[in-house]
Formats: structure tokens, sequence, C-alpha cells
């Protein structure tokens, strides 16, 4: 389906992230590992937050990541402690640049790699249940934007997991009515640029991979004499769908069914379930 990363912790650069790790996100839109698809090739997104402004800035494109000469050129300015990237590959939605994600509201990005199965036969269900204000601003045609819409509608901005729960609980009820036996694929990150949320699950139990970093300081204990350690932050915390590189201990495998919440350095790990909305 898709690849991204989310990232959070001191500043830097966007090339840090994007292209320099040997397994790199622009790397992974051409060679993925663990994807469903090896290539995800149908367009890319980056997200960031900074003191200019209230809201994230954002950069989309139908390019493929790996050719955009933009992103190079951008990544190699832009400095930020908070950054959602995403390379996309279609799941059957157009290929246009309202459809790249990340998505963003106010402060909010959401980012998804997935899909709503037969999401064609269920979308008039779940799009009636967007609250109306917010209906006028959706702007693409996939079922990710949608579930954005939902987690909005029921209460995104109060509590995240919560709204989380409740939009893939519509889904699944929705789903069932129209004889989908397993509607809800899928690995999601969001955040307000304070605190990250990051999501596994799947109706089916059998989720797309996602993996967080392993705390800096134990990895600085593990290899003192690795230098690009020594230049991350204690605070750092990287949530992707497949390893950055092979540090052997330095990614752990998201458990199936999992919220993490991430904020000021500290990471908690809860279970997930869908719940009635």
């Amino acid at each position: 389906m898709c690849r991204w990363i989310a990232y959070t912790g001191s500043p830097v650069r966007l090339d840090e992230l994007l292209y320099k790790p040997a397994n790199s996100l622009v790397m992974q839109s051409l060679h993925s590992r663990l994807g469903a698809e090896p290539t995800n090739g149908d367009g890319f997104g980056v997200g960031w937050y900074d003191e200019h402004s209230s809201t994230p800035g954002l950069f989309r494109s139908v390019e493929p990541a790996w050719s955009d000469r933009n992103l190079r050129e951008l990544s190699q300015h832009v400095r930020s402690g908070v950054v959602l990237a995403h390379v996309r590959a279609t799941s059957g939605s157009a290929v246009q640049q309202t459809n790249c994600h990340p998505f963003r509201h106010d402060r909010w990005l959401f980012m998804h790699n997935g899909l709503i199965a037969r999401f064609s036969e269920l979308k008039r269900d779940l799009q009636l249940a967007v609250d109306p204000e917010l209906f006028p601003t959706i702007e693409g045609t996939t079922d990710s934007e949608t579930l954005f819409h939902l987690t909005l509608t029921f209460g995104l901005t109060d509590d995240p997991q919560k709204a989380v729960a409740a939009a893939i609980g519509l889904v699944e009820d929705v789903a069932r009515r129209h004889g989908v036996e397993y509607p809800m694929q899928g690995t999601i990150a969001t955040t307000d640029g304070e605190r990250l949320w990051a999501f596994r699950y799947s109706s089916e139990g059998r989720s797309r991979s996602l993996f967080h970093n392993q705390d800096v300081a134990v990895l600085r204990q593990q290899y003192p004499d690795n230098p690009t350690l020594h230049g991350l932050s204690a605070d750092t915390r990287i949530v992707v769908s497949e390893p950055l590189g092979d540090l052997r201990g330095a990614w752990l495998e998201v458990p199936e069914s999992t919220c993490l919440v991430i904020g000021g350095g500290v990471q908690e790990t809860v279970p997930f379930a869908p719940a009635a909305p």
C-alpha cells in the first residue's frame, strides 16, 4: 500500500529523515522491503511544524519521491522537530495531489497506510456520517481522507484514541451491513505538533508492518562508537512502516491492535480496539 515515517525530537533537516538513512523513506518508495508492494510511486507528501506558523507546513506531489528534485531541494533547507512523511501506492483512487498524505486540518496532520476494503460500496454511508461543517473540506477521493474526517467528527482534537476507535468502529459497522468481512486495514499516524499518536490495527488481525525506535539512551550504551546516535536527542522518537536501517536492536515492532502515544519524550503503549461511535 504505502510507507510512512513520523518523527518527534530535536529539530533535524528533512533530508536526515527522508534521504540519508540506509533504508530511508525515499529508498522505500522505490524498493520497499516489507510493504504490500515494493514500489510506492503514486505521489508523496511531507508535513512539518515550526515556530513561524500556528499550522503545519505541507508539501505534496504526484511525482515519485525518488525523482522529485523539489523534494530534495526543500529537504536540505527545512528543519523541524515534528515531521510526518508518506509515500503512496494507490489502492484504486486517482493519482492526484489532493489524494496524497498527510492530510491537514488546522493544527492536525493525519496519514494512513492500508485501505478500507470495498470503499466504493461503503463511501456514501461513511461520508454521510461526517460532520456537515467538515464535509466541504474533503478535497480528494481516498478512503484515508474520509477516515480522517470521521476522526475529526468524533472528536480527534479532544481525544485522538477515542476518535480513531469510533471512526474505525463505524467503518466496521457499515461494512458488516454491506457484507464486507474484513473492512479495515492499516497503520495510522496523527499529531497536533505537540503529541503523536500511532495506531496499528486491522479487522483481520494481520496489520501492515509498523516499528518504533529503541530508547536512544539504551542504543548509545549498546553502540558507544556509533556517531549517528550521538546526534539524536534523548527524547527522539521515530515511528516507521519499516526500519530505516539494520542496526541490531534499534527497532521494535509495534504489536497488533496497539496505540503509541508519544509526547515530551515519553512513550506509552496501550491496547487499541474499535468502539461504537
